[in-house]
């Protein structure tokens, strides 16, 4: 479709993918329409795609990522499936979901034997309302006996989360307690009013801090979304059980399905900003510097407060750019002289402003980043440049602005594209570290050969065994990295606490540094000693240092310690996805030969992909070892619990 051409309106075009039973086939498709569908669309949307059930959107696509999810909690839940339904499409994911039966969340979660255990989600929705403390409650009550509820369901909670931590395989998310209007009115004095206040947010309190000692627990804090969505529907609740608002689960859905995004590795990495418009009121190019909007008036302090957000963003890791339709050369003074800007030059790490496509340039820039395009959220306020983007790199987030400054703020935030288990310090040394990469490649321009370039860049390469301080960055990078993946599965904090007490399981850290300065850790390798021989579980490298050797002096050394440590053989697993293609030769180009599955010795081993069957075993005999890069100097240390 040329973009000239008007294009039929979103819901219409849902709508016929319905009628014409074309929502399986063209699932690809509904990222891109849903997220310009209002509520009412995606509602619509998610009910026909209930119906339609994940399994046949599976067959028509069956390399689409998936994770299963149960759903529990008290009261009626059913509007909450079509929201999650509509939200995975959106996603470009599948969420399989298993329903429990009406308020069974205590046997569900408390029970090993339960049908939700058995099911072994990856995800398990735990969804409550203030109905389990208000249907227990005397008549006439106190604010007293709200306190003890208070504290015998905050206990329990407690309970069934560490019963799952004890149990469950995935994450499990729970969510505080809204505090309902109608409550606190039928006290008719306001100290009595204050002192439920008090007790009530003293036990979401408790709630919140479950997550700080339970790793593979997620707790969503309702009370912003309540600020933006009516939460009850008296007719609903007291007709059907439906004690939250279907707008209330439909924002849940939202938060749980950015979640889903990040569980299965879909994290997205770098903001994309335009300028005229969108970090500035007016052109550039035609107004000049004096004449945009920013830093003064009602318009430049909304343009102010937007680029302050972004900046916070950027503050923990986000990488920030610009892509623009501008002359260079004036963006940079803006950029730099300008005294209503809050954003600098030094803020982004490359700033783009030139008159080609944008589409192009998110591409030239996700090269040279060296992320996926679909990593990219772009942030602009022409309806024209947000249609080209979502046509052209349909991976890509669109945030669409409009006119109004005032909005940008609300628009960015709506959805939680950057989200992330745990910020580390790894994370606000990101941009420091691409804007490194980005000056590395200018340096390799002036040089003839990659040999050449290589050896004036002076690669260091640290290899040593995890430390209790690097289970954070280990779990992010399992969870992040898609490229050089060799298996793609992902590892959440328990799950690398597990390795790192396993006597005979090697978790070593990569750490990389050259004359640009240091960056950081790059990368993991998880092994495990069965015997005599050694099965290295899952390697992985961060995109940012691709092509330096790095990858060859850590094979080359872990192949050298498993034979000076008397092994015979070490074996590599290999799982292909539709992002790791470039690691199918890495096994095979490093002296490992094919070996069929049931070589893999039998023994305990770390955490294997849900389908193991797609899986290529190959083989190394260590007759020969791969030498490390003579370009590179390496420190490899294999001390602690190692094979």
């Amino acid at each position: 479709m040329d973009l000239a051409t008007p294009a039929a309106p979103v819901g219409e075009e849902l709508a016929a993918l319905h009628r014409d039973h074309r929502l399986a086939t063209d699932y690809p498709r509904l990222s891109a329409l849903l997220a310009e569908a209002t509520d009412e669309e995606r509602e619509r949307t998610g009910r026909h795609l209930g119906l339609l059930g994940p399994d046949e959107v599976r067959r028509a696509h069956p390399g689409l990522p998936t994770l299963r999810t149960a759903v529990t909690g008290d009261g009626t839940l059913s509007p909450l499936l079509p929201a999650l339904a509509a939200e995975a499409a959106r996603h470009g994911l599948l969420l399989p979901v298993t329903p429990s039966p009406y308020n069974t969340w205590v046997p569900d979660l408390s029970d090993p034997g339960s049908d939700l255990y058995a099911a072994r989600p990856g995800l398990v929705l735990c969804v409550l309302s203030a109905a389990v403390v208000t249907a227990e409650l005397p008549s006439p009550w106190h604010v007293d006996d709200i306190r003890r509820v208070l504290e015998d369901k905050t206990a329990l909670i407690e309970s069934l989360a560490d019963r799952f931590a004890e149990t469950g395989d995935g994450t499990l998310v729970l969510n505080t307690l809204l505090l309902p209007r109608e409550l606190t009115a039928q006290l008719l004095d306001h100290r009595s009013r204050a002192r439920l206040g008090i007790a009530w947010r003293e036990a979401n309190l408790r709630l919140l801090r479950l997550a700080e000692s339970h790793p593979r627990l997620v707790v969503l804090d309702l009370d912003p979304l309540a600020a933006e969505t009516p939460a009850h529907d008296a007719r609903l609740s007291a007709y059907a059980k439906v004690h939250l608002s279907p707008g209330i689960l439909a924002r849940y859905a939202r938060e749980a399905g950015h979640l889903a995004r990040r569980l299965l590795g879909h994290t997205k990495k770098a903001l994309v900003l335009d300028l005229d418009g969108t970090l500035w009121g007016g052109i550039l190019g035609d107004d000049g510097p004096e004449g945009i909007e920013v830093g003064d008036g009602a318009r430049g302090e909304a343009f102010t407060a937007f680029q302050r957000v972004a900046r916070q963003i950027g503050s923990q890791g986000v990488l920030l750019s610009v892509v623009s339709k501008n002359d260079l050369e004036p963006v940079r003074r803006v950029l730099r002289d300008h005294p209503g800007m809050t954003l600098r030059e030094d803020d982004f790490v490359r700033v783009t402003a030139n008159w080609q496509p944008k589409h192009l340039n998110l591409r030239a820039l996700a090269d040279d980043l060296g992320i996926g395009a679909d990593s990219l959220v772009f942030a602009d306020d022409s309806p024209y440049e947000c249609g080209l983007v979502r046509r052209e790199i349909p991976g890509a987030a669109v945030v669409r602005l409009d006119d109004e400054p005032a909005d940008h703020v609300n628009r960015l935030l709506a959805d939680n594209w950057f989200d992330s288990a745990e910020l580390t310090t790894e994370d606000r040394a990101r941009p420091a570290h691409y804007r490194g990469d980005l000056a590395r490649k200018d340096f390799r321009h002036g040089f003839e050969s990659l040999e050449g370039y290589l050896r004036e860049l002076g690669v260091t390469v640290r290899l040593a065994p995890a430390a209790p301080e690097d289970i954070s960055r280990l779990s992010q990078i399992t969870l992040r990295t898609n490229q050089f993946n060799l298996t793609t599965v992902r590892l959440g904090r328990a799950d690398i606490e597990t390795l790192l007490g396993r006597p005979d399981t090697l978790v070593l850290t990569i750490r990389s540094a050259d004359r640009f300065g240091d960056n950081g850790t790059v990368g993991a390798v998880i092994a495990t000693r069965h015997g005599t021989a050694l099965v290295i579980d899952n390697f992985l490298l961060s995109c940012r240092v691709f092509a330096r050797g790095i990858e060859q002096a850590v094979i080359a050394a872990v192949l050298r310690h498993a034979e000076r440590s008397g092994l015979t053989e070490v074996f590599g697993i290999h799982r292909p996805t539709a992002k790791n293609g470039k690691t199918a030769g890495f096994y095979p180009h490093h002296g490992f030969a094919p070996a069929a599955a049931d070589a893999l010795p039998a023994g305990p081993a770390a955490p294997v992909p849900p389908d193991p069957d797609d899986r290529a075993v190959h083989r190394h005999d260590l007759r020969t070892v791969p030498p490390v890069p003579d370009h590179i100097r390496l420190d490899a240390t294999f001390e602690g619990p190692t094979p």
